[in-house]
């Protein structure tokens, strides 16, 4: 290592130092240790763009490791990326541009929010996948447009993670060979040493999953780390695990111990830390020289995005078509053609069976989905018809075999969306939305707009029984910021969920859909089922009754109405509370009047929440205990989830109303 390289990793190792001091807060441990890995990823190996973060054919770089975050913002800063010193200082204040762990689209840089450990290592896959997919699909002889790698530093504590693992699998299937993952090995978890909780070999592991694995033995050699990367990058046909071994709070007593993995030292632990590195400059110095490195990166960064923009410019005049359409997909453009929202003129036909309709219509006119289910494609209805699956020798078609990992499913179709140029999609049984809660959740927090296919979406899966019978999904994902969730009555509100999913940019969808049949209506108007809720069928304005359901559940209600015909009654489909609560006031007036006591609501699953829509003087029927395995009609029979029950509560709710 010559001089220049070691004084750029002191100074990393110091901004880490100060900037954890500085906020009484954070973890100092992890990025002192992989500073030497992390420069030497990023000063000569990452083809990247400071000036231009957003440059499509960059390297993606993720931190799985998110706590260790200042070593990330080191770099980022160093780097000449949009993030000055002063947001330095400002790491872990509230409002800053270095928020505790990273945050995408926050800072500059940051390709993908990370903390929840395994889940930066799962969302790499699926930019690595991406990767993999556009550059068959739009590279030519002597136009690759498409080509860089994806690069991820991790940790023990990341590899523990089940659904790390689960996507590991996944890249070895599909031979990701431009997937790089550098393992900080330290041996330290929170708790103590990794020992604690593990004894196994994990290139044996990665090895098994048809992984490449290479060690460097001391994470502070560059040199052995810069010939690891280059052994990665020279290998085509599968991903590749580095292990790096390093020391956890180097240049601290306290390295190599549990006690250094966060929190601040205190003033008399920084000073011996930055002896230890040889640090000789004041809080939050960058020496000259250090900045003249680094400028290395921005220079290089520029030419290369330079070269790649006059190869785009001769590719669009050689390959219109080809250019025109993936300019397209990195722009989003989502409109769907009147075909794709033709009505379905089907007399009965399940929500399901029309979602896997609407997916092969929306693929025709926007072929930037890529995704699958979780074993289940041929009930969730989730494969593209006419287009192959991925495997370890071609990426080109849409669709994944996935196998039954569902929680890798969903975090890897976050990384797929995260790429840029396609939506990530993945389907399973509502129920098992458990499993994918958090992944769910992140697509949520990162605004990234993943389309959840969920079918079985209640009792009427009937003899599965009560472990795939949802009860208390709805309402549990309803309770998620940003996330939208959709259950459809029929085929054609399906149609409206999918338009709806489609042009979200900011949002993903929760599309729960049924197994059985149901009528398909030919009242529903796309433009009113967009709006969340809205009256199916109107009696007046002024009702003596308004029923409310969602899903399957309208039939039920329509035919209630049918046998109330001595009485004014509106039904109201109120597929997504989220879309519904979002509209005006005299909207949501005007469908669920508030001068109209007598509401009921009816759906499948927990009552919580419906008091909202129902009102003061209003009731719910739900489900509010778990199921029994059982033909469909025998159990709604056994639960009193009936069209005579729903006409005895109501005649009753009107009567208590008078």
């Amino acid at each position: 290592m010559n001089y220049i390289d070691e004084k750029s990793i002191a100074t990393i190792r110091n901004l880490v130092v100060d900037s954890v001091e500085n906020a009484k807060h954070g973890h100092m441990g992890a990025p002192l240790g992989a500073a030497p890995m992390g420069y030497e990823l990023f000063r000569y190996h990452l083809k990247h763009n400071p000036k231009n973060p957003n440059w499509f054919n960059r390297d993606r770089f993720v931190l799985t490791s998110g706590h260790g975050s200042m070593l990330l913002y080191s770099l980022l800063h160093l780097s000449g990326y949009d993030l000055s010193m002063e947001d330095i200082k400002q790491f872990r204040k509230l409002n800053s541009k270095t928020p505790g762990h990273p945050e995408v689209f926050h800072t500059p840089g940051v390709e993908a929010t990370t903390g929840p450990l395994g889940q930066g290592f799962s969302m790499t896959v699926g930019l690595a996948i991406a990767e993999a997919h556009l550059s068959e699909r739009f590279n030519r002889e002597a136009y690759r447009i498409i080509d860089h790698f994806t690069y991820t530093i991790c940790g023990d504590g990341d590899l523990e993670e089940g659904v790390a693992l689960e996507s590991a699998a996944i890249a070895g299937k599909l031979g990701l060979g431009k997937l790089i993952v550098l393992y900080d090995s330290n041996d330290i978890t929170s708790d103590g040493p990794l020992s604690c909780s593990s004894h196994e070999d994990i290139h044996q592991k990665f090895e098994a999953m048809n992984w490449q694995t290479l060690l460097v033995k001391d994470g502070n050699n560059t040199i052995e780390v810069a010939e690891a990367i280059k052994q990665a990058q020279a290998e085509i046909s599968k991903p590749t695990l580095i292990e790096v071994k390093n020391i956890i709070g180097f240049g601290s007593s306290l390295q190599g111990t549990e006690k250094i993995h966060s929190n601040p030292v205190g003033e008399e632990e920084a000073k011996k830390i930055k002896s230890a590195i040889g640090w000789e400059y004041d809080e939050f110095f960058i020496p000259e020289d250090v900045n003249e490195n680094f400028e290395h990166i921005l220079s290089e960064g520029e030419e290369n995005e330079r070269i790649w923009n006059q190869l785009f410019s001769d590719y669009k005049k050689n390959y219109p078509s080809e250019a025109a359409e993936l300019v397209n997909s990195i722009e989003g453009k989502n409109e769907l053609s009147d075909a794709t929202l033709k009505h379905f003129s089907e007399e009965k036909m399940a929500t399901r069976t029309a979602s896997g309709k609407m997916l092969n219509r929306v693929y025709k006119d926007l072929p930037f989905f890529v995704g699958g289910s979780a074993d289940l494609a041929s009930s969730n209805k989730t494969t593209i018809e006419g287009y192959s699956f991925m495997d370890e020798d071609r990426h080109e078609g849409p669709n994944i075999h996935f196998g039954v990992r569902e929680f890798a499913m969903a975090s890897i179709c976050n990384g797929i969306t995260l790429h840029g140029g396609l939506r990530g999609y993945c389907g399973t049984f509502l129920v098992f939305s458990d499993y994918m809660r958090s992944a769910i959740r992140h697509s949520a927090l990162m605004s990234v707009p993943v389309t959840y296919i969920m079918t079985h979406d209640s009792l009427q899966v009937g003899q599965d029984g009560p472990t795939h019978q949802p009860v208390e999904h709805l309402v549990s994902l309803r309770a998620m910021p940003n996330l939208v969730v959709y259950r459809p009555a029929e085929a054609n509100e399906t149609i409206a969920a999918w338009k709806l999913a489609v042009e979200s940019k900011d949002r993903p969808f929760v599309i729960a859909l049924g197994r059985h049949d149901v009528p398909v209506l030919d009242e529903v108007e796309i433009d009113k089922a967009e709006k969340g809720g809205y009256i199916l069928s109107n009696d007046s304005d002024q009702p003596d009754l308004i029923l409310i359901a969602t899903g399957s559940e309208v039939e039920m209600a329509l035919k209630a109405k049918g046998k109330l015909t001595q009485y004014k009654v509106n039904v109201v489909s109120l597929p997504s509370w989220e879309l519904f609560d979002a509209q005006s006031e005299d909207y949501k007036n005007s469908v669920l009047p508030p001068s109209v006591d007598s509401k009921l609501s009816i759906e499948l699953g927990s009552t919580l929440g419906w008091s909202k829509y129902v009102g003061e003087k209003g009731i719910s029927i739900g489900v509010e205990q778990f199921g029994k395995s059982g033909p469909a009609n025998e159990l709604l029979e056994e639960y009193d989830f009936t069209v005579e029950r729903i006409v005895r509560e109501a005649l009753k709710l009107m009567e208590q109303n008078k």
